[in-house]
C-alpha cells in the first residue's frame, strides 16, 4: 500500500528535518511539502487516498490561528493531523486538538520524540496527550465542534469576515457570487447559533481562529 505524508511548514530547513523524521519512520513513503496553507490544501486533495498523515505548522502564509487545522481537517477529515508548532503551553495543544489535530508537538521537540509520535499515529495508536481538555458537552466544546464542522468554503468565508472583508470582496476572492456568500453566512450563523456576522466573528475570535501562533 502506498503511503503519502504531507509536511506543511514555511521554513525549508524545518521541512527538511521533518522529512528526515518521516522517512526514517516510513521508508519509501512519498513525502509532499507545502510552504503555504493554500499549497497544503491543494496537495491534500491531490494526494488522494494514499495520504496517511499531515504534519502542520500553525503559523504559515494563509493561516491565522488554528484556521489551518480547521481547513485541512474539513478538507480531509479521515487523515490525522500532527501539529508541530512554536506555540507554547497546554492551551495551544488543547485548541489544536479541538479543531481536528490528533496530536501537538513543540518545535523544540527532538527528532526522537517527533519520530515516536509519527510512529504512534501511523500505527493507529492514540497519541499521548498532556494537559486539560474542555469537558464534553460544555458550551466551548460545542462551539469548537461546530466551527471544526464547517465546510472548507464556509471556513474561508468566516476567515474573510474576520479579516474585515465585505461580501463583494469575499465573492471575488473565492470566485463565487455574492448570493452564495450570503448563503454560506446564513449557514455559518445557524451552526454557530448567532444572529449576525459580527457575532459570528466574535465567536471565531474567542476560539483563537485569528490569533497568530
Amino acid at each position: 500500500m502506498s503511503v503519502t505524508i504531507l509536511i506543511a511548514d514555511d521554513h525549508p530547513l524545518f521541512r527538511q528535518a521533518l522529512t528526515l523524521a518521516a522517512a526514517r519512520v516510513n521508508p519509501g513513503a512519498r513525502i509532499l511539502e507545502a510552504g503555504t496553507l493554500a499549497a497544503a490544501a491543494r496537495a491534500a486533495q491531490e494526494a488522494g487516498d494514499d495520504l496517511k498523515l499531515i504534519m502542520l505548522d500553525l503559523k504559515m502564509p494563509g493561516a491565522v490561528g488554528y484556521s489551518g487545522i480547521a481547513l485541512l481537517h474539513s478538507e480531509r477529515p479521515e487523515v490525522p493531523i500532527l501539529v508541530i508548532s512554536s506555540a507554547e503551553g497546554t492551551a495551544a495543544a488543547e485548541e489544536a486538538r479541538a479543531f481536528g489535530a490528533v496530536s501537538f508537538l513543540s518545535k523544540h521537540a527532538d527528532l526522537d520524540q517527533i519520530e515516536a509520535t509519527i510512529a504512534r499515529i501511523m500505527g493507529g495508536q492514540a497519541p499521548l496527550h498532556h494537559g486539560h481538555t474542555a469537558a464534553p458537552g460544555s458550551d466551548i466544546e460545542t462551539i469548537r465542534r461546530e466551527v471544526a464542522g464547517l465546510t472548507p468554503t464556509q471556513l474561508k468565508v468566516l476567515l474573510a469576515v474576520l479579516d474585515g472583508q465585505l461580501n463583494k470582496q469575499i465573492a471575488h476572492s473565492l470566485g463565487i457570487t455574492e448570493s452564495t456568500v450570503k448563503a454560506h453566512m446564513t449557514a455559518i450563523m445557524r451552526k454557530l447559533d448567532v444572529r449576525n456576522r459580527t457575532q459570528a466573528a466574535l465567536v471565531a475570535r474567542s476560539l483563537g481562529l485569528d490569533l497568530a501562533h
